[in-house]
């Protein structure tokens, strides 16, 4: 049986269009690598613009978040004048004026299942006035208060205190109808009269609880 001669393969001829190919595939293979990369720098920029940018609405956050402490320490150093200005000494001698005696002014936190802040209160054996002190006297104020009231009546019968209590709003700022609203509920108003305050009790008795 006769043999097959093995078939020659010719080597392919490279020609310089190859080369020059090869040659502009690997230009543009290097161009495309080198976007890549300026497009990776570009986004690595806005990353860190961003980065900044945030850092900075931080910052500004913090600021405006000690600006909000600021003013509300403020405020409460206010209201701590304006309590301190409206409950002086010489309170207790505006109502003697009036008929009452009370020989001392306290504040009191009522707890224990009735809670109750008391900006001040006057006090003898016998009777006692819880008096709010706002900035601004608001009708709000005074229905919040007259619960209040109701309040401190269950937690004093809770501990046999038979004193009658009574209500009073003091305010630095306040307006005709508002004032004769507490008026007409029942409470004593306290306003700043120069460089003293003005107590007006109700044209009816006062509310007792």
């Amino acid at each position: 049986m006769p043999t097959k001669a093995p078939i020659k393969k010719t080597p392919k001829k490279v020609t310089m269009d190859d080369l020059l190919r090869s040659q502009d595939e690997a230009w543009k293979a290097i161009r495309e690598t080198q976007l890549a990369q300026k497009e990776i720098q570009q986004a690595n920029r806005e990353i860190q613009q961003a980065n900044r940018e945030i850092q900075k609405a931080h910052k500004e956050t913090e600021k405006a978040i000690k600006e909000t402490q600021k003013n509300i320490g403020g405020l409460n150093n206010t209201l701590g004048s304006i309590v301190e200005h409206l409950l002086t000494p010489g309170l207790p001698r505006k109502f003697r004026k009036l008929g009452y005696s009370f020989d001392r002014i306290a504040t009191y936190k009522f707890a224990e299942g009735v809670y109750a802040q008391i900006d001040g209160m006057l006090e003898n054996g016998a009777q006692a006035v819880a008096v709010e002190v706002k900035i601004t006297l608001r009708q709000a104020d005074i229905d919040e208060h007259l619960v209040r009231m109701e309040k401190i009546r269950k937690h004093a019968d809770g501990y046999g205190d038979k004193r009658q209590f009574m209500g009073a709003m003091a305010a630095t700022i306040t307006d005709a109808a508002t004032k004769n609203y507490a008026l007409k509920q029942g409470l004593f108003v306290i306003e700043p009269s120069g460089d003293d305050v003005k107590v007006t009790k109700p044209a009816a008795e006062p509310r007792i609880w």
